[in-house]
């Protein structure tokens, strides 16, 4: 026990005060962990640097004439996981690339190259895809190109009069003309991303599908070979829609912000992009409209709703003083704020960064998903190419039938709804969370979260809500008042947080300080001071009783309070007791929610680990019902209950204020810091972060992380059962081409659907 709190008899501390002592102390502990193999860590700060980088890209010109930099691009066109690996093999062989990574999840690239940008954007062209730089964080949508629908539309157009051709007297010549035109316009984009896979090594479902087209041509098979590729473009195109859906629930993070706001200059106010404005520049808010950067209010009154980012639902009241962020609306009051952050670094412009960089992880099913997907491709296409070729030598059949047997395995051997089973689900999950006011990490981090069955709860900031409040005020002699009038004199000028929350409560009721003088402070006792010519003290009961105060039937009430939990001071004079004040760390009423509910979506197993006196932590474990409860800690005694749990069979996570339960955070599967607005430590190093200051979405997380399993799990399934049917009915020729095609792509489809299912997920 230090000896600021023994001045009131108390270990109760806010852990908010030490926060920005002890910022390198979780980074430490999570470097350490890296070898723990049930811990994935979290980006490290340098990668999260990263936004700044990308903020400060210049314009498209500019970037033209430079060389030997990096630049971010969205790419346009990618509906499966290979598609991505196409691009990254064709720019690979460039030897103006340095390194290049395209992520399908989230609809981005990253290269490092020595030439232009629009060279690079001519590569990806050939590729088969649409690339565009991101040169500013606020204009990342690409504007739609029509001419792949157009092409989609018009090639539908030619196969139906191809098809009706059949049924009257058109010349066999011009209905296989019109599918010829067809194949070419639905299947010229396919096949020149295609002819770039072979080339650098990739087998894509563009490479089977032309393959498959290119084989149906060569056996006649011409209204077989055009509905390929029509209901192959058409599968593309609404694939492409769907999952670019589920991309747009981030990026539409970036339009929460305004793009100007007003710059106050002297007596006027002036339009300003946010880009130019500087640190230290003070800005206007007016009632209604959205905050456009972080700051410090210095101005003006009002209640602003930080909904867009904690997820809150109640508006919080800002004062001078109070910071405020980018994004959030400014409901009532006019505020004068002074910038505290340039737009790159505001916490909005954070969470997305962070957020997109969660979408590029891959969570293990995901990997695991990909690696099988490499290995069944090729297996299946040389499967295929030795259909075409042996069984006509061996068994009866024309080689015609056999071929078309090869062709009809080709379609099926694209994986497309297997591959993109998982990204897409994790994407929207990770979207919905963000939306929500959680961030998660990573797809891995989401699986662990949707495995957990025991939480483990620091308490002082987290369950608590880490700062004393008076809860109960027993007078003996005199009035309350006349106690909390004495009370306030003689803490007001006490730094101690007891002595804060005497004096906060007094001036609540309507209180004034009394003139006093003579103050002193007793050492791990209390305090003393002369009020209208007689000395008077507040402190613990060590004080009285050195004192020899009589304190008669109190004693037995400041046992009792103490054994619940509270921490009493003292207040009268060495011969006469004015009455009792107590004083603890209240629980949060949205903790005693938020843990019931953590029950109610199958969390049975809920800890509370605390530094904390025995009784205290009776108490609290008492109003928060947790499974049960260890008190008296130090940090490396919270690692050992957390390996305990571990031990036991659970899958932990530990749940704290990012910072002082490092340990503990670091050793847990799954670390989840609260209250992450303004805390750029708890934002870069937790695992997951609950950006509002409480607990009540962490039962969401939960169950949208078990929603996102079952539904990952669910696609995998209806993956597997779809392509094993399709390869069933080959054999007793029931299945077509263009049967094939649908198996695939409309299995794709339905696969995707059912994953922006996790964008609606509600509390």
């Amino acid at each position: 026990m230090n000896k600021d709190n023994e001045q009131h008899g108390t270990d109760t501390t806010c852990k908010d005060e030490c926060c920005s002592d002890k910022p390198k102390e979780l980074k430490f502990v999570k470097s350490l962990n890296l070898n723990n193999v049930n811990k994935v860590t979290s980006p490290s700060k340098d990668t999260c640097c990263s936004t700044h980088e990308t903020s400060q890209e210049v314009s498209n010109e500019t970037i033209s004439e430079a060389t030997g930099h990096k630049s971010e691009f969205i790419v346009n066109g990618m509906d499966c996981s290979s598609c991505a690996l196409t691009i990254e093999n064709h720019l690979k062989m460039n030897s103006a690339v340095r390194h290049v990574a395209v992520h399908f999840a989230s609809g981005k690239m990253t290269i490092e190259h020595d030439n232009t940008v629009d060279e690079i954007i001519k590569e990806v062209s050939r590729a088969g895809y649409k690339a565009s730089l991101v040169s500013n964080r606020r204009a990342r949508e690409i504007k739609k190109d029509k001419s792949g629908i157009n092409s989609v539309v018009l090639s539908g157009v030619l196969l139906l009069f191809g098809f009706l051709g059949s049924y009257f007297d058109v010349p066999l010549t011009l209905i296989n003309l019109l599918y010829v035109i067809a194949i070419i316009l639905g299947g010229y984009k396919p096949a020149r991303s295609a002819y770039y896979a072979v080339k650098s090594r990739s087998l894509d479902m563009n490479v089977l599908m032309t393959a498959a087209v290119i084989g149906a041509a060569a056996i006649g098979e011409w209204f077989e070979g055009t509905t390929v590729v029509w209901l192959f473009a058409l599968g593309n195109m609404l694939q492409a829609s769907s999952i670019e859906k589920t991309r747009n629930s981030i990026r539409s993070l970036i339009d929460l912000a305004p793009s100007e706001a007003f710059v106050k200059n002297g007596q006027q106010l002036a339009r300003k992009p946010v880009e130019e404005i500087a640190v230290g520049e003070i800005i206007v808010v007016k009632p209604g409209d959205k905050i456009p950067l972080d700051g410090v209010v210095i101005s003006g009154e009002s209640s602003v709703n930080q909904s867009p980012i904690t997820g809150e639902s109640i508006p919080v009241d800002k004062h001078i003083g109070d910071p405020v962020y980018a994004g959030t609306i400014n409901e009532h009051g006019s505020l004068e704020i002074t910038v505290t952050k340039l737009v790159e670094d505001t916490t909005i412009s954070k969470i997305i960064h962070l957020v997109e960089e969660a979408q590029e992880q891959k969570a293990p099913t995901e990997a695991f998903v990909d690696k099988f997907a490499r290995i069944y491709t090729p297996i299946v296409f040389i499967l295929a190419l030795a259909v075409m070729a042996f069984p006509p030598l061996f068994s009866p059949g024309t080689w015609g039938e056999w071929f078309y047997k090869g062709l009809e395995l080709l379609v099926v051997a694209c994986p497309c709804a297997l591959v993109i089973s998982t990204p897409v689900a994790i994407v929207s999950a990770i979207g919905n969370a963000a939306k929500n006011g959680v961030l998660i990490k990573g797809g891995a981090f989401l699986e662990i979260a949707g495995k957990l069955s025991a939480i483990a709860f620091d308490k002082t900031g987290t369950l608590t809500e880490g700062r004393p409040k008076v809860t109960q005020i027993i007078p003996s002699g005199t009035t309350q008042d006349e106690l909390l009038a004495i009370a306030h004199t003689l803490e007001e000028y006490s730094a101690h947080p007891i002595a804060k929350a005497v004096v906060d409560y007094a001036k609540e009721k309507g209180h004034s300080p009394r003139e006093g003088y003579n103050f002193r402070n007793l050492m791990g006792k209390g305090v003393g001071a002369i009020i209208s010519g007689q000395e008077y003290f507040a402190g613990n009961l060590k004080l009285f009783q050195e004192l020899h105060s009589p304190l008669g039937e109190l004693e037995s009430h400041i046992r009792s309070l103490q054994q619940e939990g509270n921490t009493i001071v003292i207040v009268g004079t060495k011969d006469n007791i004015l009455g009792v004040i107590a004083v603890a760390d209240i629980v949060r009423e949205t903790s005693v929610q938020a843990l019931r509910d953590l029950k109610r979506v199958g969390i049975h197993h809920v800890v509370m680990l605390t530094g904390d006196n025995e009784g205290t932590a009776k108490k609290v474990a008492s109003l928060t019902r947790v499974t049960r409860y260890s008190a008296e800690l130090l940090p490396e005694n919270k690692v050992t209950a957390i390996k305990q749990l571990q031990n036991e069979g659970h899958i932990v996570a530990m749940v704290g204020d990012g910072i002082n339960d490092a340990p503990a955070l670091a050793t847990a599967d799954l670390g989840i810091a609260m209250g992450g607005v303004g805390t750029d430590t708890a934002m870069e190093t937790a695992d997951i972060v609950l950006m509002a200051d409480n607990l009540e979405k962490l039962p969401h997380t939960v169950k949208l992380s078990r929603k996102a399993i079952q539904i990952i799990k669910q696609n995998i399934w209806f993956s597997l059962i779809i392509k094993a049917a399709a390869l069933m009915l080959i054999f007793p020729e029931l299945l077509t081409l263009w049967i094939a095609v649908i198996s695939d792509t409309g299995a794709a489809l339905i696969v995707i659907l059912n994953s922006m299912r996790l964008l609606k997920v509600k509390k």
